[in-house]
């Protein structure tokens, strides 16, 4: 896997993954927050595999 997410991209998909995870924990929001694994997951790894469908980048070039 080519790393495909990165910089600010990457931050915010941490940041709302474990926002959603937490809500949903806390109760805040019903079951569908554990959608918050997703964008967690993707940007803990750096790639996420509907940007080459769509032929997105946001990584630094090298």
């Amino acid at each position: 896997m080519k790393k495909n997410v990165g910089g600010i991209d990457r931050i915010l998909r941490i940041l709302v993954g474990v926002a959603l995870i937490a809500l949903t924990l806390t109760k805040v929001i019903g079951i569908w927050g554990w959608i918050g694994v997703v964008p967690l997951a993707t940007g803990l790894i750096s790639f996420c595999p509907l940007y080459p469908l769509l032929g997105i980048n946001t990584c630094k070039k090298s």
